[in-house]
């Protein structure tokens, strides 16, 4: 006749201090998470805040354009208004 195998035996304690441990450590990876996501909405507001000062840049650059064509259009339209007036 074969003795069975004995196995491993692990006492309520041993389980309870275990399974307490592992509570610890998800409230440690717990607040690690809300830490990061507090930070990740930060820098989401950072560059929503960087998108509309870009916007507003953007914005405000279009006039020069304009105003050089209009000073080229000026420029050549009094050289030929000097070029013909002779």
């Amino acid at each position: 006749m074969t003795t069975p195998d004995a196995g491993v035996y692990i006492s309520n304690a041993q389980m309870y201090q275990e399974v307490r441990d592992l509570a610890q450590t998800v409230g440690r990876i717990e607040s690690k998470v809300d830490n990061f996501l507090d930070e990740a909405k930060d820098i989401r507001q950072d560059v929503q805040d960087h998108e509309l000062r870009i916007r507003t840049l953007e914005r405000a650059r279009w006039p020069m354009p304009t105003i050089g064509v209009l000073a080229g259009v000026a420029g050549a339209a009094t050289g030929a208004v000097a070029l013909f007036a002779r």
